[in-house]
């Protein structure tokens, strides 16, 4: 039970990633400790169901947003392209992505940018998403294989979806995301995540 574990964490202080490094001994005593005969509520099963149900159908709707607006020329693609464009047009931003996978966490420099363009977007009242799942953005955005991470591959860790003053474009995908964005700020949560699957 998740409950137990946590509970485990709290006895020697620590969170759930320094879980990872304990030794042996200390992993098979703590989880000694677990009741694994607690069980969750239906309710619980059922809000856990709903959460993975809305974020695949966020998923969904991110990729049919990119697609589109790559083909229709509203896509910004790279972390300094995007930064020159909300400093000359922010009001033309409607949704920020910021994509990184696990291994590239520890980049401080790609981190930094990422926070200047977090409190940019707040600022502007710019709807914002964090993303993982690089191999599956590539694909979607018709990246050659042989260049990723190439010096020759476009930089995908920052998309801007634009959406210009004189048309009123609107994607059903952009809609889904945008009312997301909107819940997840109603619940403190002000960068909400997704996962891109590969396929």
């Amino acid at each position: 039970c998740w409950t137990s574990i946590r509970a485990s964490w709290k006895v020697v202080g620590s969170s759930p990633l320094e879980f990872a490094f304990f030794s042996r001994e200390t992993v098979v005593g703590l989880l000694s400790t677990v009741d694994y005969n607690c069980s969750m509520t239906l309710e619980e099963l059922v809000a856990c169901d709903n959460a993975a149900q809305k974020m695949q159908m966020v998923s969904a709707a991110v990729e049919e947003l990119l697609v589109a607006a790559q083909r229709q020329d509203r896509l910004t693609v790279g972390v300094y392209e995007s930064a020159k464009l909300m400093n000359v047009d922010p009001d033309s931003v409607v949704l920020c992505l910021l994509a990184i996978d696990e291994e590239e966490e520890d980049d401080i420099a790609l981190q930094i940018h990422f926070t200047l363009i977090q409190s940019f977007c707040c600022d502007n009242d710019i709807n914002i998403l964090r993303v993982s799942g690089m191999q599956r953005l590539a694909q979607l955005l018709g990246e050659p294989a042989e260049t990723q991470g190439s010096p020759e591959a476009r930089d995908l860790h920052c998309l801007l979806v634009t959406n210009p003053h004189t048309d009123a474009w609107k994607s059903h995908g952009l809609v889904q995301v945008a009312s997301y964005c909107e819940e997840s700020r109603g619940n403190n949560q002000w960068v909400p995540y997704i996962s891109l699957q590969e396929r």
